[in-house]
């Protein structure tokens, strides 16, 4: 019943908490894959969903195969591969495995201890199927011989516990403890039997019960009355691992009374295992145990050897030898990377758990005392956590764009003599966070385009740099709102969203405006977006696309454009001035004048660049009194534009002695100017008498200063300019001031002024100009309206003084 009570409860499961949260469960060993040992989760008080939070996980200490397992699903402990018991623990009374759990976030550190149960796995077995065994015919009744027992792998009670001899007449069994001796229980006769065959049962205690066998060949000699002895019933020795072969670990020693071929003693090696058989071998004769394979501490640490020394006849007896292995600094530090945050996000915090590091030594004592460190240069550091773990930890702000990768290395120096080191290399990765706006490559950006461009037209190329990854560097353009001339700046230029190109919508008009500026925004993709901003400035240039305009004299048939020369004007005096204007800028605005066609190529000359009609020579009665000039006015644009107009100039001192200028062409509006002629030329004869004085005297100074009553300058009115008109460069331009003479005939039909030199280096002035229209003489002559006489009218002379 005790028996059959001890195997049931080797199935059983039994669960106990230890303290500062250690686990123990007992469980029998080859259960299979995937029985449950027991419930972590439960144990410990946690959800089961905790488990899977916090990446808990199974560790070993001291071995390499992972034999259980977590579920962490439910929390479950189970075998995760075949435990056996014989294997990890051998002839131990006691096989315990040691596990940790691990738990992140926090670290945590449980210890599982596994005890291993037996289970009757092994039949017991003698170390052959048969031994021979020679005893002398003079034994007596009651002599004892030692017989070898069987061995079981199993313990406890499914180890050997009985043995059982098969009946004969000879022998009986004794059994004291783990000695078994055959008792001669009748004697033996030589001559009845030479040779008896006995058959030698092993039973063990486990349930169902298995058994070994082995046949003892009994072989009957003449008297040998001593037995071998052995010096020492153990012998004990201790052997450094990694010892040389041929190392002798220990000599056993036996001694026989007997002489002769019965005191001859050999020694050999009783029941041991295989491995055993590979590390160490006996010398028959010397006894030496010598080393004769790899002996390493930390797979076996002691050897339990049985030894037997047999004399010539047979009798033998056994000693026990203990060899104890004394562990060697010769297994480095295992560094194991048992969690890693990777990558990390460039914001983490400082002093941030990134990742745990668990370092392992196979040997003992100060041998498997580990210090671990790392590299200075790197923003980490290791920190001591719980027995042999560390914690890898961030120590400064992490800049994934000054810094993407770390490759550190971690070192581990057990204090061993000599010590062992290792290292381990580990890749971290700074992962991207958008940190970083786009950045201009250039403050502000210049832009210059002709006037009159195409639509669609590259006007320059913006570039910003983000040095983020992937979305958080991809930069993306567009215009901030804004008015230019008061229309949207998107309705002038666009810009490229990808390339940050900028483009002309519309075509520019210089003379519209000749700048402006536009603000483009460069974006990342980052969550959430960061964005810069630049200005962009757009020169126009201008083109030369506008003719050029002249002022005056004007169109043919707006306005009556005939200007009378004095008979007595001298070469070099001033007649007229043709005046323009170009909406263009610059050389393209720069304007000459040039005289095309005339009545008399040689009489008129005009200034390149100031447009003065001037005499070449003096007049001369040869001349003909109508001149007819044909004037271009021509830019420096290229290709350069002009205009053309045409002048009549009339040589004469009085309106009357041209009575076929009727003949000249007129506006219908000039008849209404010849009625207010008429009535102030008879007003003037009437008074003419009473001026002849002043008309003699001014006559007497037109002699002798004649360039000062020729040498003129054209007054144009202001209204004939376009409004807030003005060149810079003063060509093409009128200045502000000049002098000029009005003189009335006597006899004419129609007047007109003469002109008298300019108070201005002969420039004509900016803001004046010569426009006669019939409303400019009936200005002129509105004083002789009342006048009854109309043959003769004294002659006036009226000086202006025009600011």
């Amino acid at each position: 019943m005790e028996v059959i009570r001890l195997c049931s409860l080797c199935f059983l499961l039994v669960i106990s908490r230890g303290a500062y949260g250690d686990l123990s469960y007992s469980f029998p060993e080859e259960m299979k894959r995937g029985s449950v040992i027991g419930n972590i989760a439960k144990d410990l008080g946690l959800q089961s969903g905790a488990l899977s939070n916090r990446k808990a996980r199974i560790d070993t200490e001291e071995i390499d195969t992972r034999y259980c397992d977590i579920n962490l699903n439910n929390g479950e402990l189970i075998v995760a591969d075949r435990i056996d018991r014989e294997g990890l623990c051998g002839e131990k009374a006691s096989c315990i495995l040691k596990q940790e759990l691990v738990l992140e976030n926090p670290l945590e550190l449980h210890r599982i201890t596994l005890h291993i149960l037996d289970v009757n796995d092994n039949s017991p077995q003698f170390k052959g199927e048969s031994f021979n065994i020679e005893i002398q015919e003079s034994a007596d009744r009651g002599a004892r011989f030692v017989i070898e027992e069987a061995h079981d792998a199993d313990v406890g009670q499914n180890s050997v516990q009985q043995y059982s001899l098969k009946k004969n007449e000879n022998f009986i069994l004794a059994a004291n403890g783990n000695t078994i001796e055959l008792v001669l229980d009748k004697e033996l006769d030589r001559e009845k039997q030479k040779e008896l065959n006995l058959l030698l049962t092993a039973l063990d205690g486990g349930s169902p019960q298995r058994s070994g066998t082995v046949v003892i060949h009994v072989t009957v000699l003449d008297a040998n009355d001593n037995a071998p002895v052995f010096s020492q019933a153990v012998y004990k020795a201790s052997l450094p691992e990694n010892s040389p072969l041929e190392t002798v670990v220990v000599t056993v020693s036996a001694t026989d009374a007997d002489e002769g071929v019965n005191g001859d003693v050999t020694y050999d090696f009783g029941h041991i295992s295989d491995d055993v058989k590979k590390l160490f071998s006996i010398d028959p004769k010397l006894g030496d145990i010598k080393v004769i394979g790899a002996v390493d501490y930390e797979s076996t640490k002691s050897f339990e050897i049985r030894v037997s020394a047999k004399d010539g006849l047979g009798l033998s007896s056994y000693a026990k030898v203990i060899i104890s292995i004394i562990d060697v600094n010769d297994n480095p530090p295992v560094i194991n990377l048992k969690s890693l945050m990777n990558p990390i996000p460039e914001n983490v915090s400082p002093g941030t758990e990134l990742g745990i590091i668990n370092v392992q030594d196979r040997d003992s004592e100060s041998n498997r005392q580990v210090r671990c460190s790392i590299q200075q240069n790197v923003p980490f550091k290791l920190v001591p956590s719980i027995k042999n773990y560390y914690s890898l930890v961030s120590t400064g702000q992490l800049d994934r764009e000054l810094v993407s990768d770390y490759n550190i290395t971690i070192s581990a120096t057990d204090e061993g003599s000599p010590p062992l080191s290792s290292s381990k290399s580990v890749q971290l990765s700074v992962a991207d966070i958008n940190d970083n706006p786009p950045v201009f490559e250039e403050q502000s950006y210049s832009a210059y385009v002709s006037e009159n461009n195409k639509p669609g037209s590259t006007l320059c190329s913006v570039s910003a740099r983000d040095p983020d990854w992937r979305q958080n560097g991809t930069v993306i353009y567009s215009l901030l709102g804004g008015e230019v001339n008061g229309a949207p700046v998107s309705s002038y230029v666009s810009v490229n969203g990808d390339t940050g190109v900028i483009h002309a919508v519309r075509s520019f008009d210089y003379e519209q405006f000749r700048s402006f500026k536009v603000h483009v925004m460069a974006r990342d993709n980052g969550s959430p977006p960061l964005s810069s901003n630049v200005t962009v400035s757009v020169f126009i240039s201008d083109v030369n696309d506008n003719s050029p305009q002249i002022l005056y004299p004007g169109p043919e048939g707006n306005s009556f454009m005939t200007e009378l020369v004095p008979k007595a004007a001298h070469g070099g005096s001033l007649v007229s001035k043709v005046i323009a204007v170009d909406a263009d800028s610059g050389q393209n605005a720069w304007l000459s004048y040039h005289i095309v066609k005339s009545t008399d190529p040689g009489l008129f000359t005009i200034g390149v660049h100031s447009g003065e009609i001037r005499t070449q020579r003096d007049i001369s009665e040869s001349d003909s009194m109508k001149q007819n000039l044909i004037v271009s006015v021509k830019d420096n644009g290229q290709p350069s534009l002009s205009a053309t107009c045409s002048m009549y100039l009339l040589i004469s001192d009085n309106l009357a002695e041209v009575p076929e200028l009727k003949d000249i062409s007129y506006d219908e509006k000039n008849s209404k100017l010849t009625s207010y002629l008429i009535i102030a030329l008879v007003c003037v004869s009437t008074f003419f008498l009473t001026f002849i004085i002043i008309i003699m005297g001014v006559r007497f100074c037109r002699r002798r200063k004649p360039r000062l009553l020729f040498d003129g300058a054209v007054a144009i009115p202001s209204a004939y300019l376009p409004p807030n008109y003005a060149d810079v460069d003063g060509t093409g331009t009128l200045r502000s001031a000049y002098n000029y003479d009005a003189y009335l005939t006597t006899g004419s039909r129609t007047s007109d002024f003469k002109f008298v030199s300019s108070y201005n280096d002969n420039t004509l002035p900016a803001d004046q100009t010569l426009r006669k229209s019939p409303s400019d003489f009936a200005e002129v002559f509105g004083d002789c309206d009342d006048s009854p006489e109309v043959g003769t009218c004294a002659e006036y002379s009226l000086q202006y003084q025009v600011q």
